[in-house]
């Protein structure tokens, strides 16, 4: 993840509306009991993390299909948070498609499971567990200074 990424801003509302989608995603993935959704779902977060959420072909979809119609946003948030937050989905994704197709069934369904609590979390009230993962490691990372 690049400094600059850290400058950009997002549409706060484009990754609830990914995140609904990732839960439709994941939830699929466990009711059928087949691994594939949760291929393209890592593949969404891989993208995500690579060249940003908004690059991704959910936040492709919000743009063209579902801001024009809403009007644009009345603040942006910073990049950052949610893009770390895709590296942890992806992260779990990764996890539970080596438990699925190494026939560790149980890896496979718990790691898909606690990605698709996350998502159906940020999707349903808007509280986005891996930025605030982010926003926790970034105060223990940055010494503050006491003043007198």
């Amino acid at each position: 993840m690049s400094e600059s990424s850290a400058a950009q801003k997002v549409d706060p509302r484009g990754l609830r509306f990914a995140a609904g989608v990732t839960t439709v995603v994941l939830a699929l993935t466990l009711v059928l009991n087949n691994p594939w959704p949760l291929a393209v779902q890592a593949v969404v977060f891989a993208i995500s993390v690579a060249f940003g959420v908004q690059a991704s072909p959910y936040g492709q979809l919000f743009k063209r299909l579902v801001r024009p119609r809403i009007g644009p946003p009345q603040e942006l948030e910073d990049a950052a948070p949610p893009r770390f937050a895709q590296l942890v989905g992806l992260v779990f994704a990764v996890a539970g498609l080596i438990g699925y197709l190494t026939g560790v069934t149980v890896l496979g369904v718990v790691a898909t499971g606690f990605a698709l609590v996350a998502a159906f979390v940020n999707a349903a009230v808007g509280l986005c567990l891996g930025c605030e993962a982010y926003l926790l490691i970034h105060r223990i990372r940055t010494p503050t200074t006491a003043t007198n």
